[in-house]
């Protein structure tokens, strides 16, 4: 896990390192009470979606209050809460819940929002680490964060309304209220701690401080670091520092507790809740639990052997053997520092022939600046001196990110390169403080004969896509609809700087909707493969909906221009919706071949044209050109049923009518 990718020069998402502030963890504090500041964090919340503290940096002021599911006092101050909340939102004061409790998932504390009307984003703090950090005890307690300093001005209930089996019909003290009004006039706390009548909250061993300190780095740090983390933090690798001894982590072990804290270490965007993935990075909650409460514990080195010490790194170009084909992208000369915009490199194919490719290694010439790359080829040679703007996908092959240098494909598939044309590259380089040159080569293995299966590539596109001006939660959609029964391996969100989040849905027939992928918190800067651990069965007729929500406001710190209209893009400015996917249609062989190249194309576009998503291509999603032939009535034949509108089928034979007419 590359601990300090945010801090290589790239325009990377809002991050603690960004909101750098008076308050510095040091170790060997043990939460209490008396606890001052709030170090930034990331959770998700009861729908799946990320929240970071710190985002709210503008904020007069941020309250968190402690929820549990069951809890009466919880249940019974929320209308208080939500009054104050309609009051005080509207000055810009944000209003969030935590959960700590052990026995709630975030499915149990969805249901229980809704059954009681709560409304606000509950985050799930599932390693309690969040919690413990913050001194919690009981539910219901209210913490207020003044973002200009991450202090705690006041900690208590709401008001004096509820008690144990009691309550009152009105409050005699409206604590939270009048701290509010306090921060708003810039007046002092009165009384900035209050004890607080709540459910006690288990956190078991989470505040068992003897127990951390005797966390074993040799047996359960180490042997963690070099599974999760030494792929990328090792000599000459894309991780900033070298995760070689003992001594250099417990040096950077308050990094390591923040970027973990903040989800931006390990590198891997997916909710771990929803579908498993072949190379996820991920630490447990067991994992994360053991390395921040060890580095809370002052990091001790304890006794043993140090696992990391003197450990050797060597790397094989070809862990899958010699190939069969290597191609090398032309040397590129990587500067120092600064941004680099990515880089589209062709090469021409040097077969003469068709090959079927089965799998696939990347190798980069320099690792410590190769982020990632995609690797795709194309029938089509770019003219000299024009580019291809990473047009990679025209033909999808594989995409790297460190440690992930290969790719078997799906046992019986493949991939069909088709002789001449070029293999293309998408490279993302990353400076790592020195100059350097980068050759970065692939290695292709082929079957020796024709596969049962084709492996196919499409994508979920939308070219209309119009993020406005500042908007901070803005969705774009697009879907493709399977007309024959298929199989889906691989998924492939992609945005830009303004890309918050993505995901895949897969809509059957009947209605049903299974979420294939989440990403909760997407960066640009980490492009993911998610190969499914177990390929998902679509029968005809369902739909992959790919969907993704932007941040186009000023609070989003990679957002290039926030007074701009964004839409559709090739350059990082611009943005995109586009959800690449690998997959196979189940029926089809070498003898029974049931792929039709037309459908295939017009089913991308009505799945964007399609708009509202009813099946049906209506007049004012139409593009300029259809639209205009439907108003002057051209289209009236092929709108066979006559409802006003176009069936996928209607379009495919208006548009196989012009192909062969």
């Amino acid at each position: 896990m590359c601990l300090l990718a945010a801090c290589t020069g790239e325009s990377a998402n809002s991050s603690a390192n960004d909101h750098a502030g008076t308050h510095v963890f040091a170790p060997n504090v043990t939460p209490s009470l008396d606890v001052n500041y709030v170090d930034n964090f990331v959770l998700f919340d009861q729908n799946g979606d990320a929240h970071e503290l710190y985002y709210y940096e503008d904020a007069p002021a941020i309250v968190l209050m402690v929820q549990g599911n069951g809890c009466p006092i919880v249940r019974n101050i929320w209308a208080d809460l939500k009054n104050i909340r309609e009051e005080y939102s509207s000055k810009g004061v944000r209003f969030y819940m935590l959960n700590a409790n052990v026995q709630d998932d975030r499915s149990e504390i969805k249901k229980e929002a809704e059954e009681y009307g709560i409304d606000i984003p509950v985050l799930k703090d599932e390693t309690q680490l969040i919690a413990a950090s913050l001194g919690v005890n009981r539910t219901a307690e209210v913490f207020v964060i003044d973002p200009s300093s991450w202090e705690i001005i006041y900690r208590g209930p709401v008001n004096d309304r509820l008690g144990y089996e009691r309550q009152k019909r009105e409050p005699d003290e409206n604590y939270l209220a009048d701290t509010l009004d306090a921060m708003m006039a810039g007046q002092a706390i009165a009384t900035p701690t209050r004890p607080t009548k709540g459910c006690l909250v288990n956190m078991g061993a989470a505040n068992n401080a003897k127990a951390h300190a005797k966390i074993s780095y040799s047996k359960t740090i180490a042997p963690m670091l070099e599974e999760n983390c030494v792929t990328c933090h090792q000599e000459g690798g894309i991780g900033p520092w070298a995760m070689e001894d003992y001594d250099t982590v417990y040096g950077f072990s308050p990094m390591i507790r923040e970027v973990v804290r903040t989800k931006r270490m390990p590198p891997w965007s997916a909710d771990p809740e929803i579908g498993e993935f072949h190379g996820a990075r991920q630490l447990s909650i067991s994992q994360q639990q053991d390395l921040i409460r060890w580095i809370e514990a002052g990091a001790p080195r304890g006794e043993g052997p140090d696992p990391l010490e003197g450990r050797k790194s060597n790397p094989t170009d070809w862990p899958l053997g010699q190939p069969d084909l290597i191609v090398e992208a032309p040397a590129f000369d990587i500067p120092a520092t600064g941004v680099i915009d990515y880089q589209f490199p062709t090469v021409l194919n040097p077969l003469n022939r068709d090959v079927w490719v089965k799998a696939i290694t990347v190798v980069p010439g320099d690792r410590a600046v190769v982020h990632h790359a995609l690797i795709g080829s194309s029938e089509d040679i770019t003219p000299v001196g024009a580019g291809n703007d990473g047009d990679v996908f025209d033909n999808y092959l594989v995409g790297f990110v460190p440690g992930s240098d290969s790719y078997d494909y799906p046992e019986n598939s493949g991939v069909l390169v088709k002789a001449g044309g070029e293999y293309r590259f998408q490279i993302h380089y990353t400076p790592s403080g020195r100059k350097t040159t980068d050759r970065t080569k692939i290695g292709l293995y082929f079957h020796d004969e024709p596969p049962a299966h084709q492996l196919r590539q499409q994508v979920a596109i939308n070219f209309r896509i119009n993020i406005p001006a500042g908007a901070e939660e803005h969705e774009e959609k697009a879907y493709f609809e399977f007309d024959h029964p298929a199989e889906i391996f691989l998924l492939f969100p992609h945005s830009h700087y303004r890309g918050k989040s993505s995901r895949f849905d897969l809509e059957f027939p009947d209605g049903r909707v299974e979420t294939l992928l989440s990403v909760p918190r997407y960066d640009f800067n980490w492009q993911h493969n998610y190969a499914l651990a177990d390929p998902v069965m679509v029968p005809a007729g369902s739909r992959l909906i790919h969907s993704t929500v932007y941040d186009n406001s000023t609070r989003n710190f990679a957002n290039p221009d926030p007074d701009r209209d964004v839409g559709w893009g090739l350059q990082s400015d611009d943005e995109m919706l586009y959800g690449s996917f690998f997959f196979r249609w189940t029926e089809e062989t070498a003898d029974n071949p049931v792929h039709d190249p037309l459908q295939f194309e017009l089913r991308q576009f009505y799945g964007f044209g399609d708009a509202n998503m009813d099946g049906k291509l209506q007049p004012e999603e139409m593009r300029r050109g259809l639209r205009a032939a439907w108003d002057a009535g051209k289209l009236t034949r092929a709108d066979q049923d006559q409802d006003g509108a176009l069936s996928f089928n209607e379009f495919y034979m208006m548009e196989k009518s012009k192909a062969n007419p």
